[in-house]
């Protein structure tokens, strides 16, 4: 019966995102790359819910949970208020540029080597971070769900790399065959599926500590565990309260507002309303986030208190809960987020390739089709490479910190170069690689040359000292070097990147101001509604900060 479920509602999803998408013209370049500047409200909410919600933010997020308590639900709530700042301010510029893709703006606001290291910058980071987190913490879920390797007689090892390859496979043949329609077509019919499966693991899991009732349930997680309940996370915690006023809504911008894989649905919107009423939606979904990846990992914390990873508390969760009748849907839901993130980057990969680096510089007298085409052929390789690095990540720690903190390399830079382009008329390409370089370079000097070398020694100076329990050597680490969080550096470079590259336009201005030209390839007449709607959407963001303080 599970498995039946599963293919089933597995098996209803292409059909539909088949038949959705046969239709677009995906020989030409806004067919494929943008589903032909015809997605709509609920399409792009879909679509951005499930790009986002995958295993890595379900199962990472839920054992962060676990380990720290609500204060991580900040990965949820500001995004709120990112996907806000988004469709009021970014979306109508890009609309009105008629944007395929990010670096493109960038090739308009400085010149075409800034835009061919932003995309090179993305791809790194798609193919050595992103898409091997996707696939790997996809894989877990599904082993664990089906009992993969008991029914196989395999390792757990084995298991992976079956998986790894299964979703790999399947997910690159969505998103390099089927074009961005059928991506997003298939991601709005699981995002359903995820908010109604997504919901009902916390309310079974509270219903089973409170004996059938749901109230009782939160009342015994509120009396025993009230330290789990607070929004505003301690110094030691992986989101200190402080760090949503520093690095943290940099990070929510770089990721709603500029990153290629998440900003694609909405530059394929069919109108500027559309693209910020689906953006809206999606920020009202996502405060409604919490329920589902972070619920359910301090439901798991209550059950079972001594789990030797953080991230077996969701899977271990569903496994308890959930009715056998229902898993497989959930399953088959789960399964379609792990593809839609994964097909989402790769789409997104095909798109930077094809036109920010195929076109530009390897074939600039080649056709939309031929573009299409290369972009193809290369997010096969893409989709492989990645398959082979995923299961090399088993020993990275937590997964979602992993990610978050390794995603810093390109993505502070990116951000710096996007806000500063969009913001100033004279700041020259010069101050745009510049600030790319130097925001990657000392990145990586910082968190992965002076963090390490620091934190050592002050492990080492503790143990010298006595002190030998685990748990006051975890807060010695999580400090990280001089008590600052990674979150906290990446907002001083983000200053210090604006303030060399305001300087070098100071110095080195360009000849002419940048003047934004109105392609009029959709209309971008703003929804009306749309200044009340995001004020108040950031106002309930706030009063749940102030209800669980």
């Amino acid at each position: 019966m599970t498995l039946i479920s599963f293919l089933g509602f597995t098996i209803l999803v292409a059909i539909i995102a088949y038949l959705s998408a046969r239709k677009t013209n995906e020989k030409t370049a806004d067919g494929y790359f943008l589903g032909g500047r015809s997605l709509t409200a609920g399409v792009i909410a879909g679509s951005l819910l499930l790009t986002n919600l995958s295993t890595e933010q379900i199962v990472g997020l839920n054992g962060s949970a676990y380990e720290s308590g609500l204060s991580v639900m900040a990965w949820e709530t500001l995004a709120a208020i990112a996907m806000v700042v988004t469709a009021l301010f970014l979306l109508p510029r890009y609309l009105k540029g008629g944007i395929t893709t990010v670096p493109q703006f960038l090739a308009k606001r400085f010149d075409t080597s800034t835009r061919t290291i932003t995309s090179a910058l993305f791809l790194t980071g798609y193919v050595v971070v992103l898409l091997p987190v996707i696939l790997y913490s996809g894989s877990v879920a599904i082993s664990g769900m089906f009992g993969i390797p008991e029914a196989f007689g395999i390792t757990e090892s084995q298991s992976i790399y079956l998986c790894v390859w299964g979703i790999g496979l399947i997910g690159s043949v969505y998103a390099v065959f089927g074009g961005l329609k059928a991506v997003a077509v298939s991601d709005s019919i699981n995002a359903i599926g995820l908010l109604i499966g997504g919901i009902l693991i916390p309310v079974f899991g509270l219903m089973a500590i409170g004996d059938g009732s749901l109230m009782d349930g939160l009342m015994v997680l509120g009396s025993e565990h009230p330290e789990k309940l607070k929004s505003m996370g301690e110094r030691t915690d992986p989101v200190p309260f402080y760090t949503l006023f520093t690095g943290m809504m940099l990070v929510q911008l770089f990721y709603w507002g500029t990153n290629q894989q998440i900003i694609q649905r909405a530059l394929g919107a069919k109108n500027l309303q559309e693209g910020q009423k689906g953006l809206l939606l999606g920020s009202f979904i996502k405060i409604l986030g919490p329920i589902i990846v972070v619920l359910p990992g301090i439901i798991a914390y209550h059950m079972f208190p001594n789990l030797s990873s953080v991230d077996q508390a969701y899977p271990k969760l569903v496994a308890a809960v959930l009715p056998p009748a229902l898993l497989g849907f959930f399953a088959a839901v789960i399964f379609g987020a792990i593809l839609s993130s994964f097909n989402s980057v790769l789409n997104s990969s095909v798109t930077l390739f094809g036109v920010d680096i195929y076109k530009q510089h390897i074939n600039p007298e080649a056709d939309e089709a031929k573009v299409v085409h290369q972009g193809k052929r290369f997010g096969i390789v893409l989709a492989i490479g990645a398959m082979f690095i995923a299961p090399m990540i088993a020993n990275a720690g937590s997964l979602f910190d992993y990610l978050q903190e390794i995603n810093g390399i390109y993505s502070i830079p990116i951000l710096t170069i996007i806000v500063v382009g969009y913001t100033t008329k004279r700041v020259p390409a010069i101050a745009a690689k510049i600030g790319l370089l130097s925001g990657s370079i000392l990145y990586i000097i910082s968190q992965f040359i002076m963090k390490p070398h620091f934190v050592g020694q002050a492990l080492d100076q503790a143990k010298a000292n006595g002190i030998t329990d685990p748990a006051a050597l975890s807060i010695i680490e999580s400090q990280g070097y001089f008590g600052l969080h990674f979150l906290d550096v990446m907002a001083i470079l983000f200053v210090l990147n604006v303030l060399i590259m305001l300087l070098i336009g100071r110095l080195y201005p360009r000849a002419e101001a940048f003047e934004q030209v109105y392609t009029k390839q959709v209309d971008i007449t703003p929804w009306q509604p749309a200044k009340f709607v995001g004020s108040l959407i950031v106002l309930i963001v706030v009063m749940i900060y102030i209800y669980f303080s």
